[in-house]
């Protein structure tokens, strides 16, 4: 285990010399076209690294054993967007790599946040999350023009039958096929727990999540519904009403919304009925394989631009029993 921070030094110094002028910080190395940039780049990196783990953790992290290889694209017309790798293996997780990709204030607002809360939380847990988790927190981060676009792609989704069950939604280890559902809708549920408890006490909840595999007993336990089909239906209420602000408050069951106050009852009408949830919706065999999906940002849909393609790669790990993380590779 000594050897592979020494290894992943080295590879970064030879792709730092490889790929022309950048700038490296204590915890990144980052190259684009502009050196001034990449510095610039490089100190805003190692801000939110601290700062964000700040607001989920109550800590700044250790430096990492290596730094995250940062490859940045710059341009008005560019549409935001990023993918972030990293292996996670018995215990330990590295290989932190960065593509990312925008306008300068979209990266400097957005993209940046985005990303490196994936690296808080892989950091912390040193597991994957449940995608919605992962990807709700890390968009809750994000400026305020991007968190509004999923707020409206949200009601969009709910009315035309592309909602997720959350029964299916809490059990995705994987990225769906509609994969901007799942961003808009996790954003939201992870807003509103966030604001029911801050952000602390949802990485508690997460973590609660994790070590049992039992999410509805964590979501009674941190939140009070007594079950994910009821937690549907207090959360369906709330987007309903348009996101008001929700006060902390102490975890007790309390009764959902009025039917008059929920929305529309096509909302997640590709789902019929509220399912009861499984009791144990991460089941999987005890000494199955386990391939690690890629923490990514899908890039923003902009105006006027063709769809994105969505690649999907994995690879393994050298050596018996390591597994590695698979790739989300978004393209225009």
């Amino acid at each position: 285990m000594e050897a592979r921070p020494a290894r992943a030094a080295l590879l970064a110094a030879v792709l730092l010399v490889s790929m022309g002028a950048g700038y490296r910080s204590t915890n990144f190395v980052v190259q684009t076209h502009d050196p001034r940039l990449a510095e610039q780049i490089a100190k805003a990196s190692e801000k939110y690294r601290k700062d964000l783990a700040v607001a989920w953790l109550g800590h700044a992290m250790p430096n990492w054993a290596a730094p995250c290889t940062m490859t940045v694209r710059v341009g008005p017309n560019l549409g935001a967007g990023g993918a972030t790798t990293f292996l996670f293996d018995r215990g330990e997780v590295y290989g932190w790599r960065m593509s990312i990709q925008g306008s300068a204030e979209r990266i400097f607002d957005s993209v940046l946040p985005h990303e490196i809360t994936h690296m808080i939380l892989a950091s912390h847990f040193r597991q994957p999350l449940p995608r919605w988790a992962d990807e709700g927190a890390a968009t809750s981060v994000e400026h305020a023009s991007e968190r509004a676009k999923h707020k409206k792609m949200l009601q969009q989704f709910l009315r035309t039958g592309r909602g997720i069950a959350f029964n299916r939604m809490f059990a995705m280890t994987e990225y769906p096929p509609d994969i901007m559902p799942l961003y808009a809708q996790g954003f939201s549920l992870a807003e509103f727990f966030i604001q029911q408890g801050g952000r602390r006490k949802y990485i508690e909840y997460l973590g609660e999540g994790l070590r049992t595999d039992d999410w509805p007993a964590a979501t009674r336990k941190f939140y009070g519904p007594t079950d994910l089909g009821k937690l549907q239906s207090t959360w369906l209420a709330w987007v309903g009403q348009g996101w008001p602000p929700l006060a902390p408050r102490d975890v007790r069951p309390e009764r959902t919304p009025s039917a008059t106050m929920a929305p529309s009852a096509t909302l997640l009408a590709a789902s019929g009925k509220l399912p009861r949830p499984d009791p144990n919706l991460l089941h999987r065999t005890r000494n199955e394989p386990r391939l690690v999906p890629v923490r990514a940002q899908v890039a923003r849909p902009q105006p006027f631009e063709k769809s994105r393609q969505i690649v999907l790669e994995w690879r393994r790990a050298e050596g018996g029993g390591k597994q590695a993380a698979g790739s989300i590779i978004h393209k225009q």
